[in-house]
């Protein structure tokens, strides 16, 4: 069986950690945290986030982040940097570097079915988040990549990229569409003959051209595409890849922690450690409580009564909580769990998400009396 890792050998010794979790769960945070403790420890880090959505930028005190690695400075040993996908430019990027010709690059950014796939094909961000982790893993410079996945079916597209591009690349129907490119439409095999022709009764012949004009501008590049596909699905599965699921106490978040780790199971991988956001703070333990003497719960309403009627009020809810996400602990042992208490504030600056990663790798958050699991600090955010 394999030994828990703490929290902290994460951010030392990982050389990818991919964050995953339901919205509203403090995951942007505890992403943007994991840099900064790499950072902290005299690496160099870089957090990406795929999601849309500018938390990241917000967590660091940012209006915006760019789709290449910006530099965040400050009084650490190491380097952090921060980025937010964007998949068009990225797209546009592995245009550019892979084409054999200037003029081959340009032929594919200015055809419009080019622009159609980029813009809304389902899938597109996924795809194009493998091949940025690729590239930051391979070509960064970089001792970490922290992955900012979007919510959590989302993140488990990410994670299925590699294996769906290369089936697509390998399908019949890509193949048979690539034919036309290599021997003219006059030699097409029956079967994309009747598809073209239908595609061109449905859509118009124009539709027909650019597909055409799309795969004869893309031909010699889906190798490259297949190869980064399957050294992507190898960084995924290697063991210096983590994989940190943050879920909250509420129970949709819960269910969605579940449904991602049993997947995770499905792929050959497993949850390295789990952080409970967002839980109710333990402030006795249940030893100090049962020791109070009788006369306290004789007078309930002096101040003493009631104070202690609060923290028993706390450690029901408390109660409640664990129980709540029981299932969830057990699913990912022999995870770490690291419970982390509720704040009353969202982080905006970096000296917000140095106060959350000094509470989160150092232990000094509130836990559960008793519990052997490690305890973390708040992770607050989105």
């Amino acid at each position: 069986m394999t030994s828990p890792t703490a929290i902290n050998d994460i951010a030392r010794d990982r050389s990818i950690v991919i964050c995953c979790g339901s919205g509203g769960v403090g995951k942007t945070t505890t992403a943007a945290a994991f840099a900064l403790q790499a950072a902290r420890l005299g690496r160099s880090a870089c957090v990406v986030t795929i999601d849309p959505a500018r938390r990241l930028a917000n967590s660091m005190g940012f209006d915006e982040l760019s789709n290449r690695p910006t530099r965040i400075e400050g009084d650490w040993p190491g380097e952090l940097s921060a980025m937010m996908l964007d998949p068009k430019g990225t797209f546009d990027d592995l245009v550019q570097r892979y084409s054999d010709s200037e003029e081959q690059a340009e032929g594919i950014k200015v055809n419009r079915l080019y622009r159609n796939l980029t813009g809304t094909l389902s899938g597109t961000q996924e795809y194009m988040a493998m091949e940025k982790l690729h590239e930051l893993v391979e070509e960064g410079g970089f001792d970490l990549v922290v992955v900012d996945t979007p919510p959590t079916r989302n993140a488990l597209d990410f994670l299925d990229a590699p294996r769906r591009l290369t089936h697509f690349l390998e399908n019949r129907l890509f193949q048979a569409l690539m034919t036309p490119t290599r021997v003219g439409l006059r030699f097409v095999g029956v079967a994309a003959q009747a598809l073209l022709r239908t595609i061109s009764k449905v859509a118009g012949a124009d539709i027909v051209s650019d597909a055409v004009a799309f795969f004869q501008a893309f031909e010699g590049m889906e190798e490259g595409f297949r190869i980064r596909a399957a050294r992507v699905r190898e960084l995924l599965t290697q063991p210096d890849t983590a994989f940190v699921l943050v879920a909250s106490p509420r129970p949709d978040s819960i269910d969605e922690a579940v449904h991602f780790a049993d997947k995770l199971v499905e792929s050959n991988m497993s949850v390295t450690a789990l952080i409970v956001n967002r839980v109710q703070p333990r402030f006795v333990d249940d030893a100090l409580l049962d020791s109070l003497p009788d006369e306290v719960d004789e007078e309930p309403g002096s101040p003493l009564g009631q104070l202690v009627e609060t923290l028993r009020g706390y450690t029901a809810a408390s109660d409640r909580e664990e129980e709540a996400f029981a299932d969830l602990v057990s699913k990912v042992a022999p995870a770490p769990v690291y419970r982390v208490p509720l704040l009353n504030g969202d982080v905006h600056d970096l000296t917000g998400l140095g106060t959350i990663a000094d509470l989160l790798f150092t232990g000094s958050g509130t836990g559960s009396p008793g519990s052997d699991d490690p305890v973390g600090g708040p992770s607050q955010g989105r």
